[in-house]
């Protein structure tokens, strides 16, 4: 029989615990209830959205309604990311994609265009903040098993030194244990190629071996093996005049214009991209939308 000193601390030790466990009940009663999961027969877009600390998936009500159609200049780069999205959605292999380059070329444009193409074949988009890249592989648990096909989009994504999230990025797109989903890729858009900031420092741990070959260090290494995990690269440049001209003239005749006067647009077009620095699609749309706002009665009847 154990002494009673023992005895006074088991039942020491279990009031402890019932307390504990009343306190825990107590707290879980107040946290708020699991979000519902978005209906995907009526929800095309959805929003990864960290609310009172948990995450939920938020529907998107208003699309974008740009088509892939309105995208001109890009033929190439269109082509390519079509393709991948139209076998992915069939159910055949397919490539996560990182498209990269100049700003306002059309890369996030393209995706929203993806989407209003094949939302009708059951393709779905979830937009995911950078900050929130660390709850990917919750993201894929909601929609694994689901009978549509998912693109989980990164706009606009870079990391500074000392960002971790982007080690959740790579485990997402090759080297997590559990096999990636047939239903769910990743596009993402960035201006840099290989997503992170290149330093001068970097390059002084390059070394040579005694055959003469150069091999980088283990900085440039990591940081390149994060772009390389995506299997589609697709690059964009800077437009030339004519291609500005083009975009710009594609917007005006949305907005109402005549072949005439759209025409006599074409030295207001280029003083306003050399007044922002750049032609690119973002800044042909910026122009068209002044000029129409500005111009409404010049608007063929």
């Amino acid at each position: 029989m154990p002494p009673i000193s023992s005895l006074t601390q088991i039942d020491r030790f279990d009031r402890l615990m019932q307390r504990a466990e009343s306190l825990l009940a107590r707290i879980e009663a107040q946290l708020p209830p699991p979000a519902a999961l978005p209906d995907w027969t009526r929800t095309i877009a959805c929003r990864w959205k960290i609310r009172q600390g948990q995450g939920a998936l938020a529907p998107v009500r208003h699309l974008h309604p740009i088509s892939l159609a309105d995208l001109t200049g890009i033929d190439e780069q269109k082509a390519r990311i079509v393709a991948n999205t139209r076998q992915f959605i069939e159910g055949k292999p397919a490539n996560n994609v990182l498209l990269t380059g100049t700003r306002g070329s059309g890369k996030s444009s393209l995706i929203k265009a993806l989407l209003n193409e094949f939302a009708g074949q059951g393709l779905r988009l979830i937009e995911v903040d950078k900050e929130d890249l660390t709850d990917l592989a919750d993201i894929i648990d909601l929609i694994a098993g689901q009978p549509e096909k998912f693109i989980v989009f990164c706009d606009d994504l870079s990391f500074e030194a000392g960002e971790n999230a982007y080690k959740a990025l790579k485990s997402a797109l090759d080297g997590s244990i559990a096999a990636p989903p047939d239903n769910a890729l990743i596009y993402a858009t960035s201006n840099r190629r290989h997503l992170m900031p290149d330093y001068f420092a970097d390059n002084l741990e390059t070394a040579r071996a005694d055959n003469g070959e150069i091999h980088p260090g283990e900085t440039v290494e990591e940081k390149v093996s994060l772009s390389e995990r995506f299997g589609l690269w697709i690059s964009f440049y800077p437009f030339d005049q004519d291609a500005y001209l083009a975009i710009v003239a594609h917007w005006l005749a949305g907005f109402g214009f005549s072949p005439k006067a759209i025409d006599a647009t074409e030295r207001d077009a280029l003083n306003w991209a050399l007044s922002r620095g750049s032609r690119s699609g973002r800044v042909a749309w910026q122009f068209a939308r002044d000029y129409a706002g500005q111009n409404a009665k010049k608007r063929k009847a």
